[in-house]
């Protein structure tokens, strides 16, 4: 994973997924309502422990999945 501060993995937080820092919020739910449709300002207003920073984190996590390459199957 790329260094990042906001974002950690742990096997004893949320079973291990991504998760933003000092939160239980798993970083693919800060996705999943942003793919949805919803404005920072509102997941910044449903999670009130989130910060502007945080949701950038999960952008950068989310562009730096997509350049992990797959092996053909």
């Amino acid at each position: 994973m790329t260094p990042n501060s906001r974002i950690i993995s742990d096997p004893g937080i949320c079973g291990g997924d991504p998760c933003i820092k000092e939160t239980r919020i798993p970083v693919h739910v800060i996705l999943s309502h942003l793919a949805a449709g919803d404005s920072s300002e509102t997941v910044l207003r449903e999670f009130p422990k989130l910060t502007q920073e945080d949701l950038r984190a999960c952008l950068e996590y989310a562009a730096y999945l997509t350049t992990e390459k797959a092996a053909p199957a």
